[in-house]
């Protein structure tokens, strides 16, 4: 005799549903940076700063690539007038050569003419615009080139350019001040240049008037 309920548990083959997990039981995953919240790793690809820095040396190349090609052939010389052209020290080559004519390009120190050949390591020493331009030579080119360009031509050694207060043209006046008097005119004229060394010298100091010319009282 069997007995009910007690000899044999009771089978049940009807499949149960899993029980749902919450946020602790699942890892997380952080979609903005690919990271597992859980264990901090991850394989994220955000952009870097070594995307930056491939880009500066891919201009770099590009520039020194240019100033190669402005290079002159085998043997051939450059100029100095025609080399601070075309690494934009002067506006254009005729500017160039005249301040090589006035004394204002010193090449390892010695003023030299228009068509001085320069040489790589050769330092050059400019003047233009009020502003002293010093540069070490570090490729020859001839012809003019863009600014990122030129820079690679050369290592600039130049001091800071003065402060704009500081290069006011001079002969100005203030508005309003009325018309310069007789030592204001002196003044001016002595600023101009006019009253250099071997100018003839008028009353009070001044510059005369030019030789041969008529005197305000007299030469009627």
């Amino acid at each position: 005799m069997v007995a009910e309920g007690t000899d044999h548990p009771s089978t049940d083959d009807t499949p149960r549903p899993e029980p749902e997990r919450t946020g602790t039981d699942r890892p997380a995953t952080d979609t903005s940076t690919g990271t597992d919240a859980a264990t901090g790793t991850g394989t994220g690809t955000g952009t870097t700063g070594t995307d930056a820095g491939r880009t500066d040396d891919a201009k770099i190349a590009a520039a020194v690539a240019a100033a190669e090609a402005a290079a002159p052939a085998n043997g051939e010389s450059v100029r100095i007038d025609s080399w601070i052209w075309s690494v934009r020290l002067v506006k254009t080559r005729s500017l160039g050569a005249a301040a090589c004519k006035g004394g204002h390009v010193r090449v390892n120190g010695e003023r030299v003419k228009p068509a001085h050949s320069v040489r790589i390591g050769d330092e050059v020493r400019l003047r233009n615009e009020g502003r002293e331009r010093v540069v070490v030579v570090k490729r020859l080119i001839r012809k003019r080139v863009g600014a990122p360009v030129a820079a690679q031509c050369y290592i600039d050694n130049s001091p800071p350019p003065p402060p704009r207060e500081a290069v006011a043209p001079a002969g100005l006046r203030d508005r309003g001040a009325g018309r310069p008097t007789k030592r204001d005119r002196r003044e001016l004229e002595r600023l101009r240049g006019l009253g250099a060394p071997g100018w003839p010298a008028g009353p009070g100091g001044g510059p005369g008037p030019a030789s041969g010319g008529r005197g305000r009282a007299g030469g009627r």
